[in-house]
C-alpha cells in the first residue's frame, strides 16, 4: 500500500513537471513569497512601511533621478536586526531632494528640488551637523525605477513591501479556511443524518451572503486592520472546502479499507485522520490554490474600498484606490503597476491549480 501510495505521489509529480506554466507558476509564487519575506531587504527604500515622503517629487516618471540630502538626526533609535529585517527601519533622518548645493567655508547651501518649472528655495546649513563634517556622504543620485507615487514615496519600494500583505493573506486565508472547513465537512460527511443536515444548514446560509458583504461586515466587527482582514477572508472561504470534503467523504466512507478499519476498532477520528482524508485531498489541494487568488483579489478589493490595510501600510489594492483617477490624468502606471502585479499573482495561482488538477487526475 504504502508502494503504491509513494508510486502515485511520483506518477503525479512527473505529470506536474511537464506542465510548463504549472512549474512557472510554482517559481514565480516561490519568488513573490521570498520577495514578501524579505521586502525589506529588496526594496530601496527600506523605512517601516516604505513611507518615506517628498512631496517635491511626486507622481515622476519611471526612471527619475534626483539629489537627495539626508540631514542625520540626533535622535538615537535603539532597533535589532531582526526587526530592521522584516519589519523596516525607523528612519528619523530627514531627506531632502535638491537640485543643486555648494560648500562654503563651514556651510553648506543648497536649492530644493521643484518640479513643473518652478523655482526651490536657498537654504543653509550647518557643516557641524553632519558627523566629522563628511558631507558628501548625505548627498547621493537616487534613482526611483517605478516613479514616485503622489505622496513622493517610492513606487517600487511600496509595491515590494505591498506583496507582503496579498501574499500572506492568501496564506492565511486558506489556512484558517482548510481548518475549518476540513472539520465541517469531515462531521458532516462521516456521520450524516440530523448532524450532517445542521451543518449544510449552516453552510447554506454562509454560502447565500455574497463574499465581500460578508467580509465588510466581520471585518467591521472586528475592527479595521492587518489580521482582522486576515480573519474575515479566511472566515469566509471554508464554505467550498468544507463542502468539497463532505462530498469526497460520502463517496469514501463505504469503500471496503473503511469498513475494514471499522471491523478492527478504530475510533472514528482515527478513520477519517489516517485512513480517509489522506486519500481525499487531492481536490481540496486543487480548491486552495483558487481559494489563495480569490483571497488575493477580496483583499485588494478591501483596500481598495479602504476597510482592508490601512494607512501608512503598503497594499496593492490601496494602491490602486489612491492612483485610479491619474489614469486619466496621463500618468495611468500609478495604479497599472500594482494592478498588474495583483493580476500576475491571481493568474500564477489559477495556473498551478489546474497544472495540480490534472497532475492529480488519475483517469488521465
Amino acid at each position: 500500500m504504502s508502494h503504491k501510495s509513494n508510486s502515485l505521489k511520483q506518477v503525479a509529480l512527473q505529470k506536474f513537471k511537464k506542465n510548463f506554466w504549472g512549474v512557472f507558476s510554482f517559481y514565480f509564487i516561490v519568488l513573490v513569497g521570498l520577495v514578501s519575506v524579505f521586502a525589506y531587504v529588496f526594496a530601496p527604500d527600506n523605512s517601516q512601511y516604505a513611507n518615506q515622503m517628498h512631496l517635491a517629487i511626486h507622481s515622476e516618471k519611471p526612471g527619475f533621478k534626483v539629489i537627495m540630502l539626508t540631514i542625520p538626526s540626533k535622535i538615537k533609535v535603539d532597533q535589532s536586526a531582526f526587526d530592521k529585517l522584516f519589519f523596516g527601519k525607523k528612519n528619523t533622518d530627514s531627506e531632502i531632494p535638491i537640485a543643486s548645493y555648494t560648500i562654503k567655508d563651514d556651510e553648506l547651501e543648497y536649492k530644493e528640488y521643484a518640479a513643473d518649472g518652478l523655482e526651490g528655495a536657498e537654504k543653509t546649513i550647518k557643516l557641524s551637523v553632519f558627523p566629522d563634517g563628511k558631507v558628501k556622504d548625505f548627498i547621493k543620485e537616487k534613482t526611483f525605477l517605478f516613479g514616485t507615487d503622489k505622496y513622493g514615496r517610492d513606487l517600487l519600494s511600496r509595491v515590494l513591501v505591498g506583496a507582503r500583505i496579498s501574499f500572506f493573506i492568501g496564506f492565511v486565508a486558506v489556512l484558517i479556511s482548510l481548518v475549518i472547513g476540513i472539520f465541517m465537512g469531515s462531521v458532516a460527511g462521516y456521520f450524516g443524518g440530523k448532524v450532517d443536515a445542521v451543518i449544510m444548514w449552516i453552510i447554506n446560509v454562509t454560502w447565500s451572503i455574497p463574499t465581500l458583504l460578508l467580509v465588510i461586515a466581520i471585518t467591521l466587527a472586528l475592527g479595521k486592520g492587518f489580521w482582522q482582514v486576515f480573519i474575515a477572508v479566511g472566515l469566509t472561504m471554508w464554505v467550498e472546502v468544507a463542502r468539497v470534503v463532505r462530498g469526497q467523504i460520502i463517496s469514501t466512507k463505504e469503500m471496503q479499507y473503511v469498513t475494514a478499519a471499522r471491523a478492527l476498532g478504530y475510533t472514528d477520528l482515527r478513520i477519517i485522520v489516517k485512513h480517509i482524508l489522506p486519500n481525499i485531498m487531492a481536490p481540496v489541494i486543487v480548491i486552495s490554490a483558487a481559494n489563495f487568488a480569490g483571497a488575493i483579489l477580496i483583499e485588494s478589493g478591501l483596500s481598495f474600498l479602504g476597510i482592508g490595510a490601512q494607512p501608512p501600510m503598503a497594499s496593492w489594492g490601496a494602491m490602486i484606490k489612491d492612483h485610479y483617477n491619474y489614469i486619466i490624468l496621463g500618468k495611468p502606471y500609478l495604479a497599472i503597476i500594482p494592478g498588474l502585479c495583483i493580476m500576475s499573482l491571481v493568474m500564477a495561482f489559477m495556473l498551478i491549480g489546474n497544472a495540480l488538477r490534472d497532475a492529480l487526475d488519475v483517469k488521465n
